[in-house]
């Protein structure tokens, strides 16, 4: 066996660890406040309900719903999915709608789809980590637009479409208080990037994990309302429920539907049929509406106390972004401080981030992080900030 070396394929050999896996390894320190991962806060799962919603389908639909199921899914439960994408305006039915396992593979199937070896992939930077992993290992090369208060900003746009006409398989946003940054594409921004996405036949891909934690004021409406024939929404019970139950789904116009259909068939058949049919019985009676209400309340205070607390503690060089919703902040420091680097002395002091570099597809943002309020307790924030300050603090008298 000595010597002996496996040929991997070059798509395994170009795959990278996550920075938040390693980071999450960090927080198991004792005593460390976490700001890391997208964690929901566990002490609000639905524990008790999900119970009993689970001893129901295994008493009265057991030998259905621990059997196989269709590549498509639970039909109940993308029956109610559609019903809540129809009262948000957007138009699709049941067979619109896949169930996925969890929206990465939501995500690696539209790349699976749509990318080929040297594709264009159009994004904001900063954008989701997981989706760079997940359209990495395809290759593409991404051609990326600055972000303001509002998004991903769209000068140039065009010409980049014009440009590379034919070449660009995709527009990927988390249009709706984005990871990383919580920030939110306001509507005529929205509009003009589904006109130019309509004008050159490209795909926008609107990944929609958070639109139902809105905290203040109304969000625009959803991409896929705006122009269905031309948007791929995905969505997840992931942050509006239990992220373990690892259930999400697609929506997707017809002939990409009956594509990522195929696709998923060769990847896993279908998603696991016992978690559908638990999430379908806890959500049918409107019990999903009233948790989705409870943790918004509750992630709401945790944002206001972090964003009070960073006005309070923060130098004034310190910039970050004040989110209306999702689980999510940004933190901007003077250009000559990498956080990455910074983060070895943040753990000293028992606080811990995601450097902001990972969220950027041409590895800029050095000197950048991003921030999560959901997870921790109110306490925690309050402190973790204090901890983080004191680092910054220190960073800046030291350069």
């Amino acid at each position: 066996m000595g010597g002996f070396e496996w040929q991997f394929s070059r798509m395994a050999r170009s795959v990278k660890s996550s920075i938040i896996r390693e980071t999450l390894k960090i927080t198991q320190k004792p005593g460390i406040i976490s700001f890391g991962g997208g964690l929901p806060a566990p002490e609000l799962f639905p524990t008790e309900g999900l119970i009993k919603a689970a001893e129901r389908v295994l008493r009265e639909k057991g030998e259905r719903a621990l059997q196989y199921g269709t590549t498509e899914g639970y039909y109940r439960l993308r029956e109610l999915l559609a019903n809540r994408l129809n009262r948000r305006g957007i138009n699709v039915t049941p067979d619109d709608i896949l169930i996925t396992g969890g929206s990465q593979q939501g995500l690696d199937l539209c790349a699976k789809a749509l990318v080929d070896e040297g594709s264009i992939i159009i994004t904001a930077k900063p954008t989701y980590l997981g989706a760079i992993q997940a359209f990495n290992v395809y290759f593409p090369k991404y051609i990326t637009f600055e972000s303001d208060d509002d998004g991903m900003t769209v000068d140039g746009l065009e010409e980049v479409l014009e440009k590379n006409k034919g070449n660009v398989r995709m527009i990927y946003l988390v249009p709706t208080f984005q990871n990383p940054d919580g920030r939110t594409i306001p509507l005529e921004r929205r509009k003009k990037i589904l006109e130019l996405a309509a004008k050159y036949n490209v795909p926008v891909i609107e990944d929609d994990p958070y639109s139902e934690l809105a905290f203040e004021a109304d969000i625009p409406p959803a991409m896929k309302a705006l122009a269905p024939s031309h948007v791929v929404m995905l969505g997840t019970f992931s942050k509006i429920l239990a992220p373990g139950l690892r259930i999400a789904w697609i929506a997707a116009p017809k002939e990409m539907h009956e594509k990522l259909v195929m696709l998923k068939q060769g990847a896993d058949l279908h998603t696991s049929t016992f978690s559908q049919y638990v999430i379908y019985e806890f959500s049918k009676d409107g019990r999903l509406g009233e948790h989705i209400a409870k943790i918004k309340e509750v992630y709401k205070r945790r944002r206001n106390v972090m964003v009070e607390a960073m006005e309070h503690y923060f130098p004034p060089e310190v910039k970050f972004t004040r989110p209306e919703g999702g689980l999510f902040l940004w933190v901007e420091l003077p250009e000559h401080i990498d956080t990455m680097e910074l983060l070895p002395k943040a753990v000293e002091k028992n606080v811990a981030y995601i450097p902001g570099s990972p969220f950027f597809p041409d590895g800029s943002g050095h000197n950048t992080m991003r921030l999560n309020y959901s997870k921790p307790t109110e306490a925690e924030i309050e402190e973790g900030i204090k901890r983080l300050a004191e680092v910054f603090k220190e960073a800046l008298l030291n350069k």
